[in-house]
């Protein structure tokens, strides 16, 4: 009887397994609807459960098979976007073992996850943190100016509080205290030296069931969390960060080689949101991105960061390290709304302005829609900042690992964006009831832009934005209404809207902004840095000066609704005839009209300081 029992059993489980191996493979996908709730109840009545609740974009995640997938993009009262898993492209360490000896220009892609909706579009698209590998400057290294930073022990004296004036307001009291900067990265690894003490209050893994987070092994979320907040002191009295007082609220949603996939960055920023009263959440820093695979607006990363805009939380997003091509913006920076920062370098001499240069490596706009991109930018080369010795990054280059110090010098414009967002931190200490537009504006009206000695913009407009950071100037101004003017953020995400910059290209294939002035739609700005040919130098600094003033009045972020017969389409066809010389493959989730042989996209490039 007992034999009897066994042999049923094992018929049961072969049959389970064949079961099994013959069942249509799943994958992850992101269902959306008017709400979030009204995507789970379709789901079910296709028989499926949705695996998480992504109510910031009214969406839920769920494993779908071909037939589901084809079932649910039929319907009319959802949406469709795959998620696809994210993994390192292959060889990692093989393949840049001779690189990192000979400190060559590294690019790496890694796989992640993006919004296309075509099952035709097969290509693994990749996606990773903006900000990247480095070498060169270690802490104990003497600069090019001759001066050399104070080490000892765990303390060390950086210097780009100090570029941007951030350390005159320390002085003033002005230390971001009372203000929650959330931070979406690859983790948190707590250095005693760092001075965070109770300053932490909370932490979530989303990608491990939204337990504590327990570390950080890529190092990356470190970095970028010590740029912004870190409270540890050199021996002058200096801090480290940019704002040192301000509280902490950490999301992980990257794994261990810096990738992941939309559903856990969106989740991680779902749970923001709904924790924003709670933390009294007032900045997200999002140092990381992915090029473009559709309309920002059509886009459910850009959607969630869109969101968390409207709900009181400044975003600040790193532009990318694709630069210096043109449009090469990132996921989710091409957003219009929020604050979008490229890197600045100081060549090595931080105690010397006159060489301080655009990063080359900094991504530029325009962004596909015609907006200006970045809006600004700040430090991001060779900065040092606290890491973990035993992580993926600093195992990967050692050489810019100070181990008695616990820094990791890096290059990028992640860096760049932690930096703004602590100014950030400063700016809502000092008048606690400025609304995200309102911070913009003031960021904008207060930076410094690269100029020539004769005045003129050193760089383009879609290179450097309004110029580079100013932190007292940004506490201190009283700037109203400049930002996101003509933009309607309630209606853009309810889809009732949607928004064109000014930007445009000419017969000649320059970059040019149009006159916001002018009667005529597409007559462009006469002056320098408005007209880009792609021909700026990058070797050389330029002062940036207090005073340029923008000619003809221009206007940051205002936008237009598309309302005068223009296609969109895969050609891009604008007003007045200019076609983007640039193509891309877009693809539109309610008409179903797919592209195909979408290119990879790729969201970490590694970049070497400088």
């Amino acid at each position: 009887m007992r034999m009897r029992s066994t042999a049923l059993l094992l018929t049961a489980l072969v049959a389970a397994g064949t079961a099994m191996a013959d069942a249509p493979a799943r994958s992850l996908y992101i269902v959306q609807s008017k709400s979030a709730d009204a995507a789970s109840t379709r789901l079910r009545s296709a028989g499926v459960q949705a695996e998480r609740e992504l109510s910031v974009i009214n969406a839920v995640s769920a494993y779908l098979t071909p037939e589901q997938v084809a079932t649910l993009r039929a319907d009319a009262s959802v949406r469709v976007f795959d998620d696809r898993e994210v993994s390192p492209r292959g060889g990692l360490f093989d393949s840049l073992a001779g690189v990192l000896g000979n400190n060559a220009v590294i690019k790496l892609t890694q796989q992640v996850t993006t919004p296309i909706v075509a099952p035709l579009l097969q290509s693994q698209l990749t996606s990773s943190l903006t900000s990247p590998l480095v070498k060169q400057l270690s802490a104990q290294q003497q600069l090019k100016d001759g001066k050399g930073l104070n080490t000892l022990g765990l303390l060390y004296e950086t210097n780009y509080p100090a570029l941007i004036g951030a350390d005159s307001l320390h002085t003033a009291g002005v230390t971001g205290k009372g203000v929650t900067i959330a931070v979406l990265d690859t983790g948190f690894w707590q250095d005693v030296s760092q001075n965070y003490a109770n300053r932490v209050l909370a932490t979530v893994d989303v990608t491990n069931g939204n337990r504590p987070i327990t570390g950080d092994p890529y190092g990356h979320g470190t970095h970028v969390t010590a740029i912004a907040a870190s409270g540890s002191q050199a021996l002058n009295g200096s801090y480290s960060g940019i704002a040192p007082s301000s509280n902490l609220v950490l999301v992980r949603a990257f794994n261990g080689e810096g990738a992941g996939r939309y559903t856990d960055v969106i989740a991680g920023v779902n749970w923001i949101v709904a924790n924003r009263d709670k933390y009294k959440i007032r900045v997200l820093n999002l140092s990381f991105g992915a090029p473009p695979q559709s309309y920002y607006w059509d886009d459910p990363l850009n959607q969630a960061v869109m969101a968390a805009w409207r709900a009181g939380i400044v975003v600040v997003v790193s532009a990318g390290n694709e630069g210096p091509s043109p449009m090469t913006i990132s996921v989710p920076g091409n957003v219009p709304y929020v604050i979008t920062v490229g890197a600045l370098t100081d060549n090595n001499t931080p105690y010397d302005a006159t060489d301080d240069r655009l990063a080359s490596f900094s991504s530029a706009g325009p962004t596909f829609e015609g907006f200006v991109k970045p809006e600004m930018v700040a430090p991001g080369g060779h900065i040092a900042s606290s890491m973990p010795s035993s992580s993926y990054l600093a195992t990967l280059d050692q050489d810019s690992m100070n181990l008695a110090s616990n820094l990791f010098t890096m290059s990028g414009t992640s860096q760049a964006a932690a930096v703004t967002t602590g100014v950030v931190a400063l700016m809502l200490q000092a008048d606690p009831s400025l609304t995200p537009d309102a911070v913009k504006c003031r960021l904008l009206a207060s930076t410094r832009p690269a100029i020539t000695a004769q005045g003129k913009l050193a760089y383009s407009v879609f290179q450097q934005g309004a110029g580079l950071i100013n932190a007292v100037a940004a506490v201190n101004s009283s700037a109203t209404g400049c930002a996101n003017r003509g933009l309607n953020l309630q209606a853009d995400l309810e889809g009732s809207a949607h928004f064109g910059g000014p930007a445009n290209i000419d017969d000649n294939g320059h970059y040019v902004i149009m006159d916001m002035e002018s009667t005529d739609w597409g007559d462009t700005v006469d002056a320098d840095g408005y007209t880009w040919s792609k021909g700026y130098t990058w070797s050389k600094g330029y002062a940036w000066s207090e005073g340029y003033t923008w000619s003809k009045g221009f206007t940051w972020s205002k936008g237009y609704t598309w309302s005068k017969g223009f296609t969109w389409s895969k050609g891009f066809t604008w007003s007045k005839g200019y076609t983007w010389s640039k193509g891309l493959a877009w693809w539109d989730a309610m008409s179903q009209s797919y592209a195909t042989g979408t290119r990879s996209a790729s969201i970490a490039s590694w970049v070497p300081n400088e």
